[in-house]
């Protein structure tokens, strides 16, 4: 990966934390990961547009409670990042919601690990108050690795299989794909519909 992948996956890695570790300051959504990743590829309609694309797809997905939706900053991440190395939109925002639920999957897994050493962090802080601040610290620096790592892999795998599968590809298939990524906007769309449906008195 070159530096400018790694630095990349990097931003990624911290936008992510903003979903739920950290900042909460909606900069994990969509439509603002989108323009965000496409500062650093220079490609601002691919930015927007994915963005916007992931934003409506995931839409009607909400995190509450145990529900871990998929991640609209990894999908954004893997799909410019794949897109910046000369892969197709349409390919590229399909390997985007893969790893988006692949993170789900991952992140749910991590969440039970973590239970199991939450009562040692309970019991450091009541003996010594001063260090939670060190602990915050260093499970946040945790997660940012294990995020880092996570989607860089992703970025590679994926464009590694889709770099060797493009040539071997007929004309029909990557037709069927670029249709199948225009018609993303409309599936999130119809989601939405019942939500604004009108209640029949």
């Amino acid at each position: 990966m070159t530096p400018e992948l790694v630095l990349f996956c990097a931003l990624a890695a911290l936008l992510e934390l903003d979903t739920t570790y950290a900042f909460q300051l909606t900069f994990s959504r969509g439509i603002i990961a989108g323009p965000l990743f496409a500062i650093l590829t220079g490609n601002w309609l691919a930015g927007i547009q994915v963005g916007v694309f992931t934003e409506l797809l995931f839409s009607d997905i909400n995190p509450l409670g145990s529900i871990l939706p998929p991640s609209a900053v990894v999908c954004c991440a893997v799909s410019m990042a794949l897109n910046s190395l000369g892969i197709e939109l349409c390919f590229a925002f399909v390997w985007g919601v893969i790893a988006a639920f692949l993170f789900a999957q991952a992140e749910q897994y991590m969440r039970k690990r973590r239970v199991g050493v939450l009562p040692v962090w309970e019991n450091k802080i009541m003996q010594r108050p001063d260090t939670i601040g060190r602990v915050i610290a260093l499970e946040l620096f945790t997660n940012l690795l294990i995020n880092f790592a996570l989607i860089s892999s992703f970025v590679w795998i994926s464009s590694s299989i889709t770099l060797w599968l493009m040539p071997h590809m007929s004309i029909q298939s990557i037709m069927a794909c670029r249709f199948a990524y225009m018609a993303v906007p409309w599936i999130g769309l119809a989601s939405l519909i019942p939500e604004f449906r009108l209640k029949k008195r």
